[in-house]
């Protein structure tokens, strides 16, 4: 609804950036205070943070460029303008684990452990950064005319379809991400076994993506067949993914 947050002369301070940022660090705060609790140093948590964040930016954004190939080979410079939205969460996630899983170890970390201290951090950062995509009008959703809650961008720097009541699919992810952050949250507190928090977090996601791509009327997103995209047949794959990794670890534990 508003992509630029402050202009001053040239400087241009963009929304989706300032959530964004925003989102990751008070996903890394929290995740700093829950290892003080479990009496980790808070250095390799910032630091395995960082880098992670670096990983999934990158994956993130290649991810998009792949799947808009034919433009960015028109446009190559524009491949640099992540202000202006354009971060696949789940092309984040493919960079981010492994990344995450070589830092955890080279600091001597517990594996599923870590993942359980950032799972809350997740949905949380998520969703802040969602409310940076209405901003920037980018994952917009297809037209929904006698919808009471639906939107209608008018501003011209807004990456999403202009003067035409849309389905808030930004708005419907970023509250089923602060639902998630809520119950996971609440899980903690009956946690049973190391990793359930992670596991959890990437089913109950995996779910949400799924249901929201169906709302979704951006055309940069690709698919695989019919109408299901690329996003939701990931969805799947992880969601199966997370059932395996939950019932593996319940069972190591018990």
């Amino acid at each position: 609804m508003h992509p630029e947050l402050i202009k001053i002369g040239p400087l241009t301070i963009h929304t989706y950036g300032v959530l964004i940022a925003s989102g990751f660090l008070l996903g890394l705060a929290l995740a700093v205070r829950e290892a003080r609790k479990q009496l980790i140093e808070p250095d390799k948590i910032i630091d395995l943070g960082f880098y992670v964040l670096l990983a999934a930016i990158l994956g993130s954004r290649l991810f998009f460029v792949l799947i808009n190939l034919q433009h960015y080979l028109k446009n190559p410079f524009a491949i640099f303008k992540i202000w202006e939205g354009g971060l696949v969460f789940y092309g984040g996630v493919i960079f981010a684990v492994p990344t995450a899983v070589w830092l955890i170890r080279k600091k001597g970390l517990d594996l599923w452990k870590t993942a359980d201290i950032f799972a809350p951090s997740l949905p949380i950062g998520h969703a802040i950064g969602r409310l940076g995509c209405f901003g920037a009008g980018c994952c917009y959703g297809k037209p929904a005319e006698g919808i009471p809650w639906a939107v209608t961008f008018s501003d011209p720097a807004c990456l999403a379809r202009q003067g035409v009541p849309l389905h808030p699919t930004q708005l419907y992810e970023s509250a089923g991400e602060f639902i998630n952050f809520l119950l996971l949250i609440m899980l903690r507190r009956h946690q049973s076994f190391k990793g359930q928090l992670f596991w959890t977090y990437l089913l109950l996601y995996s779910v949400l993506r799924f249901i929201v791509e169906f709302f979704r009327g951006d055309e940069a997103r690709g698919y695989l067949a019919g109408n299901i995209s690329i996003s939701q047949g990931i969805s799947v794959v992880l969601f199966l993914i997370a059932i395996v990794g939950f019932i593996v670890l319940k069972r190591r534990k018990g």
